[in-house]
């Protein structure tokens, strides 16, 4: 049994214990795995597998139908309410392929509702990695779709969490920027000692992660 011990002074983040669950259908079984500092896992199946319901369930956004997960050696699915709230806020960050910005708001606006909700700095090394330092006074409206990805990028990562969870976060980018975004991504969890679980169709960018795996046929498989 894993227990908050494992996490005192050790590099574990996260860590998922026999997680099982299924919708109309089983998704998976039984499926543990770990994440450390530094480290970067990478998940690839098709669509219909369960690589976004595994990365829902690690991220708190959805209870399995059996297993656990632990996050700073808590049972994330244990947690009060409030408790589960500052995990989202302070700790994890959750890079969707859709935006999800505030249409009304500037470029720079969005990105400084993370500072201000997590008394966070905005990296200005950041911006310029992610190449949008000269449209951060446009309103989100007026961005092109991947100018608006890597916007929601930014406020993501100026949370400053300690595990990134990326759902196909370059599946609106063309490949030379989207290689720019997740350069800046690898960087940052380097940078941080932090870690990152990513979801991705794309096999090459899944080389570049320390460990892949491959969801199917209900399992959790290492390549």
């Amino acid at each position: 049994m894993f227990s908050s011990s494992h996490f005192k002074g050790g590099d574990t983040l996260l860590y998922g214990e026999d997680i099982s669950h299924s919708f109309d259908y089983t998704l998976f079984k039984n499926i543990t795995l770990s994440l450390s500092k530094k480290e970067k896992i990478a998940i690839l199946g098709i669509s219909g597998s369960g690589k976004s319901s595994l990365l829902h369930i690690l991220s708190t956004l959805l209870k399995p139908n059996s297993g656990k997960v632990f996050i700073e050696g808590r049972d994330i699915y244990a947690l009060k309410s409030s408790e589960l709230l500052k995990l989202r806020r302070y700790y994890i960050g959750i890079i969707f392929q859709a935006h999800y910005l505030f249409n009304g708001f500037s470029a720079y606006e969005n990105i400084e509702l993370s500072q201000i909700l997590t008394n966070s700095k905005i990296d200005e090394n950041l911006l310029k990695l992610l190449r949008i330092e000269d449209i951060l006074e446009k309103k989100v409206t007026e961005l092109s779709g991947g100018q608006q990805q890597r916007v929601s990028i930014a406020r993501v990562l100026t949370k400053n969490p300690k595990i990134i969870f990326a759902d196909e976060p370059t599946g609106n980018l063309d490949r030379v920027t989207a290689y720019d975004v997740m350069d800046a991504i690898f960087e940052y969890i380097e940078d941080k000692s932090a870690g990152l679980f990513l979801v991705t169709h794309d096999e090459n960018l899944a080389k570049r992660c320390d460990k892949i795996y491959r969801l199917e046929d209900e399992k959790l498989k290492a390549l």
